[in-house]
């Protein structure tokens, strides 16, 4: 719908003439869009006209008819046409100021509150500040409630209390009676040894003598050995928890010599069983005996060898009879080569001892040696005496643990344990104990003899030991196991000689 543009022509009066208008064309599609309603001409604001019904403009329908229900629901009724909530001014039933209802609100209160609400209207609970409080003012008191009812409310009778209470007490009484009857029947083996490992009331370093002493005491034991009419003790020490005890072989030599004697054990507290005999050994003074009691407490086992002189040592065991006895010394001497006569005529005692000062007496047989963390380091086993006294003279002898545990390792698979033997006898040369073990006499073909050692040979070193006297010559034999082929240096008539030793076994 354009129109060519016409040349512009003046007026009379010489002025231009408007320019035509160019009307490009209209798309069809935004036409359908965004152009009036079909039938409409003018603005949006004059579709509707006074007196129209709602939703119709000229003839047009703006929005659907109210649904029937709504309508029903929501309209007048037929009889209230033309009635309004306001009554008129000249109605005679109108209340008046003296009859009627005062407003639900105040110049105080909130006049955009809702009259309708359910809460009630009020003043405010704190006071004005024209109105201060009087000092000394009476305030009513309430009631004061009974311990029921701070308790319960008020829905317990008393005789519901004084069931109550009586229930608490016999539930207290039933308590103490078996906390009691526990008590008293723990004394048994087991109850005794854990009580010994608790702590003491009064508490003691760790380290001190008197915590070391409270750890090891549980694990030694005294033992009485009973034949007949004869008897003797000592003592022992729990070295496994499955009932394993070590000790002297002297301690226990009448139930080896007897099959009826009887092997007493009594633990800490004072619980008592009865011991089997496993092994022993006469010429290492050892033995092994056995208890069939559960959950034993066994000692912690140390190592001989990491011990020095001068190391703080503690000897456990029963001297004399007094049971659970413990003394405190030092470790003399290491490897102190030591020789005993045997018993009732049996072989000599061998060993290499741990030498200390600690307090040993007859009694402490068997017992523990201990060192300052409380691990066992010998087997309490012999003492030095003076003159015609058998008491402490400050020189004691133990077991070393290294050694003793290999032979109770042995003594507990094959009930007997074999020694390396080299077939001669030794004694000091010329009555002095620091030249080496003179030979005096020579097993026929044992293994001195098949070697070439002659009577008359002073031996001075057995393998890597050094031999100052006869004691020391058993105790480096015995080192090695049966059949060891071990060099010995020997002096034959002033000339030093080495042979080696194929050894045997006892």
């Amino acid at each position: 719908m354009s129109q060519q543009s016409q040349p512009q022509r003046p007026d009379p009066e010489g002025r231009l003439a408007p320019r035509p208008l160019n009307r490009p064309p209209v798309d069809p599609a935004q036409a359908s869009a965004f152009g009036r309603p079909h039938g409409v001409q003018g603005a949006f604001d004059t579709l509707r006209k006074p007196g129209t019904p709602a939703g119709q403009a000229n003839g047009l329908s703006l929005a659907p008819p109210t649904p029937e229900s709504l309508a029903e629901a929501f309209r007048r009724p037929p009889e209230a046409a033309g009635v309004v909530l306001q009554r008129p001014a000249d109605d005679p039933g109108a209340p008046t100021s003296d009859t009627a209802e005062p407003p639900l609100w105040t110049e105080t209160a909130d006049p955009w509150r809702d009259p309708g609400a359910a809460a009630v209207l009020g003043s405010p609970a704190a006071r004005p500040e024209t109105e201060p409080e009087k000092k000394g003012e009476d305030r009513p008191r309430g009631r004061r409630l009974s311990l029921s009812e701070v308790l319960f409310g008020r829905t317990v009778k008393p005789i519901a209390l004084g069931i109550l209470a009586a229930l608490a007490v016999v539930i207290g009484a039933a308590g103490g009676l078996t906390g009691w009857w526990l008590a008293d029947e723990g004394d048994s083996l087991t109850g005794e040894l854990n009580i010994a490992e608790a702590e003491a009331a009064k508490e003691r370093p760790a380290g001190s003598v008197a915590e070391v002493a409270q750890r090891v005491t549980p694990a030694v034991v005294y033992l009485e050995v009973v034949s007949g009419q004869e008897g003797g003790s000592g003592s022992g020490v729990v070295i496994d928890p499955a009932g394993y005890i070590l000790t002297n072989h002297h301690v226990v030599a009448r139930a080896v010599q007897n099959q009826q004697a009887k092997i007493n054990v009594e633990f800490v507290g004072g619980t008592r069983t009865e011991a089997q005999l496993v092994g022993s050994d006469p010429k290492t003074d050892l033995a092994v005996i056995k208890v069939n009691v559960p959950n034993l407490v066994a000692i912690q086992v140390g190592k001989s060898g990491d011990l020095a002189v001068g190391d703080t040592v503690l000897a456990v065991g029963s001297p004399r009879g007094y049971k659970n006895s413990v003394t405190q010394g030092i470790v003399s001497a290491l490897n102190r080569p030591t020789l005993a006569p045997g018993l009732d005529g049996g072989p000599p005692v061998a060993m290499d001892a741990v030498q200390t000062d600690a307090a040993i007496n007859p009694g402490n047989s068997g017992g523990a040696l201990v060192d300052a963390t409380g691990a066992l380091v010998g087997i309490n086993t012999l003492i030095a005496t003076a003159g015609d006294s058998d008491g402490n003279i400050g020189i004691g002898f133990a077991i070393p643990v290294d050694y003793a545990i290999r032979i109770s390792s042995e003594l507990t698979a094959n009930r007997q344990v074999k020694h390396a033997e080299i077939g001669i006898n030794a004694a000091s040369v010329a009555g002095r104990r620091s030249m080496g073990a003179q030979v005096q006499n020579v097993v026929p073909n044992g293994p001195a003899a098949s070697a070439g050692i002659a009577e008359g040979d002073v031996i001075t070193k057995v393998g890597d030991r050094t031999v100052a006297e006869p004691a020391e010559l058993t105790v480096a034999v015995r080192q090695h196991d049966p059949g060891a082929v071990v060099p010995v240096q020997l002096v034959r008539q002033g000339r030093q000689l080495v042979v080696d030793v194929t050894l045997g076994s006892d």
